[in-house]
């Protein structure tokens, strides 16, 4: 069952990403600590596993990170949706909620 949680996660990781820094800009641990509270602590990202993402969907264009310097804290990067990446979030979207509804069909499971 590990394997698949796994597996599962790895599938969602995008779309969680993307939800979260829709609304504003986020750093990685508050990311990490948002996915934690809003799954009500059923999925953990790492920061280990969660920075190489960041930096892969930083790549494809999706999010835009900027370095900000609060005083008295350290050095922090930020990241925000881009236009692209919105794009993407909604097309995620769209297919997570197929899958879904796909697996709820087929289970008999609601709210899948």
């Amino acid at each position: 069952m590990k394997a698949f949680d796994r597996e599962l996660k790895k599938g969602s990781a995008e779309l969680l990403i993307l939800s979260l820094v829709e609304d504003r800009p986020r750093h990685g641990y508050e990311i990490s600590k948002q996915i934690e509270a809003r799954s009500n602590g059923a999925l953990h990202f790492h920061v280990a596993s969660l920075y190489p993402m960041l930096y892969r969907l930083e790549s494809r264009g999706w999010i835009q990170g900027r370095w900000v310097e609060k005083a008295g804290q350290r050095r922090r990067r930020y990241y925000r949706l881009t236009g692209e990446g919105r794009k993407v979030l909604a097309a995620q979207r769209v297919g997570w909620r197929t899958f879904a509804e796909a697996i709820r069909r087929i289970t008999g499971i609601e709210y899948a």
